[in-house]
């Protein structure tokens, strides 16, 4: 009929729309920030330690340590909460209990990055002044914050992994005399692996490209961190607080770190295209 293949070509064209915006920012970004690391030198841009525009000065390995260091410290909180939220919805949770847990969690990835950036810095980083001392905004109240943000990815895709284990993995290890928690531990969990590290490898991506937040906590000195209690800036934080006074030699190098997070998502968005693939073949 003429109206399907009208509404068939809007959906083609929304599609193709899509597509056309991811390669219109690919080539924005890419166009500015590639000459500029080749400019700089590639070495120098992603090994360099001094991050000084007015002396010509471009090195982010300290911004990459930012990052990772906040990442990592995210996902040792978030990654272990969330997979026992998920296998307490699936598992566990009463019907009742779950009226209450799935709008909680989905009410998590609602909440503006910003409203945790505030309850960081009015909640976490006095308490961690207080018990550890030092100043407070550091890398350990960045990956309590972003631990907490990435929890609804963890926790969706994780249950869904879980809830589409096949129900006779259970009933024949129940079978074979295993107790309920040997068989989630045993049989399930392993069933479920490759859905549950997708999950783990977008909440890493989300991780890595929040920027609110982090700013208002992690206190953005460009120095190499020595420990969890140390000030740190981000790739993202760099980026939010530098381009809008940045010009010249300088905004090019800010795009330059837009391309390594650009490629570094990037390649964690297909790597969790390929885990859910491979889960569902």
């Amino acid at each position: 009929m003429r109206s399907d293949r009208v509404i068939r070509a809007v959906l083609f064209a929304t599609a193709m729309s899509s597509i056309a915006a991811l390669l219109i920012i690919t080539f924005f970004i890419f166009r500015t920030g590639i000459p500029a690391i080749l400019r700089i030198g590639p070495g120098n841009f992603m090994l360099g330690t001094e991050w000084a525009p007015t002396s010509g000065q471009f090195g982010i390995l300290s911004m990459i340590a930012g990052s990772l260091s906040v990442t990592f410290g995210a996902l040792l909180l978030g990654v272990p909460l969330g997979l026992a939220v998920a296998i307490l919805t699936v598992e566990f949770a009463p019907p009742a209990a779950m009226r209450i847990l799935r709008p909680a969690i989905q009410l998590l990835a609602g909440i503006p990055s910003v409203i945790y950036g505030f309850i960081g810095l009015l909640v976490l980083v006095p308490l961690i002044r207080q018990v550890f001392g030092g100043p407070g905004l550091s890398i350990l109240a960045g990956s309590l914050v972003l631990g907490i943000m990435i929890l609804p990815n963890v926790v969706s895709i994780s249950e869904d992994a879980i809830r589409a284990v096949p129900r006779s993995y259970r009933e024949g290890a129940l079978a074979l005399g295993a107790t309920r928690w040997q068989t989630i531990w045993r049989v399930v969990l392993p069933a479920a692996r490759s859905g549950i590290i997708a999950s783990i490898v977008l909440a890493m991506g989300r991780a890595v490209g929040e920027t609110m937040a982090v700013i208002m906590v992690v206190g953005n000195a460009l120095e190499m961190p020595n420990s969890i209690l140390d000030a740190t800036t981000t790739l993202t934080s760099n980026i939010g607080l530098e381009m809008g006074y940045a010009s010249g030699q300088h905004r090019e190098a800010l795009f330059g770190i837009g391309v390594v997070l650009f490629v570094f998502i990037m390649s964690l968005n297909s790597l969790a295209r390929w885990l859910t693939r491979s889960r569902t073949a």
